[in-house]
């Protein structure tokens, strides 16, 4: 017997007892309505999709092809169409995740209007994303389950039992569109108390995982740009803890944390870290920091910062803004010691920033972690600050010189050229770039791979083609060939945009509370009848 037959039985009983008081209650409707709100707190939906996440990291450390995907997404109406498109187009939700990027919240959702991804915005705007994210999560299946329980009882009152079998079966094996999201925390906004306080309002939002990367929070910096800080191990250490006594708090056991490196690409850290004997983390982390050697306290002026490497005495290079920098070469080492750390001390998944997408480069690094770590999984970000196309041309060119092969027909650095689109070059790169997420997941231990800002890109194209066309000679025509004449080909739902935004449901609801004499908006003079 299916959930939805148990409510309708349940309320039938409640509603016996209650006598007539509760003569206006059809219990097939009042189960209904429950069926279409299955998740009633943030709280239930992160303990719902932790519990996802983890079944599909298990599924991943047997089989590598069972990797994941997300598009970040920076409202929830298009985080609710693409959640849709994905259960239209492959029947279901499995492996399909949210990515909640805090550049798109800075750029995007911020009352101080667009901004830079240095934590600068609002940092309660990202719990708002994702409590808006999952309300139009939610939405989408109250819209799908309306027109399944609409068509169950058009089905029976037509008597038509095969058509109503078939209705009932989609409500008993509905999937939702409540799906996991991994969202952003930045460098936590601030000490550890507010990474924790942040912390709990994202997951009473509704986050299962949350990303938090190591740089320091007053001068973070986006991933792909210059002048990144790190901040020492103990620091880092203490923000995730913070983090998994959130979780703990708010009784989501199995939350997942994303502990992300930018040492890959940040040369400068802000603080010595404090070591307590040779060889720990301080120790090690310390290490890298560029200076000269001194043979001798003779040779220490008083605006020196002298420390102990490896046994000498070393002059520690200082910026005028009196940061420190790292040694030249240094950032992969440091990358492997911040992301076996990070494991060993509470994280689940690494995000390794990179400068490019090279399948070999990272699973170079993931090998060294793995002799320490051997499940260690990352979380990748296939970003759109790459240049794909020239990345994997200027890949292909090179493996191929290595080869021997002539390229002479090949200028490497205007690889990018419209030229080269249709040559075989250009033909192998496209392959390489379509296959990067299976190789990456077989060989470089990538479990979930995520594009961090592409729906900001969707946005600016589409809007770009449909201004050109209709403010230009097209008119009209721009927008109908462009748009609507898609949406129905394609079987967009939101060429129905008046029931995609709830009509239909409001209608529904008004007829089980006001019965004959409510008033509704889906007669026959809705020109939503149109699209049939």
């Amino acid at each position: 017997m299916s959930q939805y037959s148990n409510d309708v039985d349940a309320i039938a009983s409640l509603r016996q007892a209650q006598g007539s008081a509760w003569a206006a209650i059809n219990p097939e409707h009042a189960a209904r309505m429950r069926a279409q709100n299955r998740f009633h707190t943030g709280l239930d939906i992160a303990k719902y999709t932790a519990k996802i996440m983890r079944e599909d990291m298990a599924a991943y450390d047997k089989d590598s092809s069972q990797y994941t995907q997300s598009l970040g997404c920076w409202h929830g109406f298009i985080g609710q169409q693409k959640a849709i498109s994905i259960k239209k187009h492959f029947g279901t939700m499995k492996k399909s995740y949210l990515y909640l990027s805090g550049w798109m919240v800075a750029a995007l959702r911020s009352e101080f209007g667009p901004l830079p991804d240095q934590s600068m915005h609002e940092k309660t705007t990202v719990p708002m994303l994702i409590e808006e994210l999952y309300t139009f999560l939610k939405q989408a299946d109250a819209w799908e389950l309306n027109h399944y329980f609409r068509d169950l009882e058009e089905a029976k009152e037509a008597g038509d039992d095969v058509a109503a079998k078939k209705a009932q079966e989609k409500i008993d094996n509905f999937e939702t569109h409540v799906i996991p999201i991994i969202a952003d925390i930045d460098a936590g906004f601030g000490n550890e108390e507010a990474t924790y306080l942040l912390a709990k309002k994202m997951i009473e939002a509704g986050a299962c995982a949350i990303q938090l990367e190591n740089q320091v929070s007053d001068v973070k910096q986006c991933g792909h740009q210059d002048g990144k800080v790190t901040v020492p191990h103990s620091q880092f250490l203490a923000k995730i803890n913070a983090v998994r006594y959130a979780f703990l708090e708010m009784g989501v056991d199995d939350g997942i944390i994303v502990a992300r490196t930018d040492s890959l690409g940040a040369g400068l850290t802000q603080q010595i870290a404090v070591s307590n004997e040779p060889g720990d983390l301080g120790d090690q982390y310390n290490s890298f920091i560029a200076g000269e050697e001194i043979k001798d306290a003779s040779e220490i002026n008083p605006n020196d910062v002298v420390i102990k490497q490896s046994g000498k005495l070393v002059r520690l290079q200082r910026l005028a803004s009196g940061l420190f920098e790292f040694r030249k070469g240094t950032g992969e080492d440091r990358v492997v010691m911040d992301c076996i750390a990070s494991l060993q001390n509470g994280a689940d998944l690494l995000w390794i920033e990179t400068e490019k997408p090279h399948v070999k480069q990272i699973a170079g690094m993931v090998d060294r972690i793995r002799e320490e770590v051997p499940n260690a999984k990352l979380v990748y970000n296939n970003s759109p600050s790459f240049n794909w196309t020239l990345n994997f041309r200027q890949q292909v060119y090179d493996a191929w010189s290595e080869e021997g092969k002539d390229v002479s027909a090949y200028d490497r650095d205007n690889l990018m050229d419209v030229k080269y689109d249709d040559t075989e070059l250009g033909q192998v790169a496209d392959e390489w770039t379509r296959d990067f997420q299976k190789e990456g997941a077989a060989k470089a231990g990538i479990f979930h791979h995520l594009i961090t800002l592409p729906t900001y890109h969707t946005a600016a194209l589409s809007t770009d083609q449909l201004s050109k066309g209709y403010f230009g000679d097209e008119g009209m025509l721009a927008y109908v060939k462009g748009v609507q004449r898609k949406e129905l080909r394609e079987g967009i739902a939101t060429v129905k945009h008046q029931d995609m935004a709830g009509s239909n449901i409001g209608d529904d609801h008004k007829e089980f509370f006001s019965r004959e004499s409510a008033l509704k908006a889906g007669g026959k003079d809705n020109t939503m009848n149109q699209f049939g």
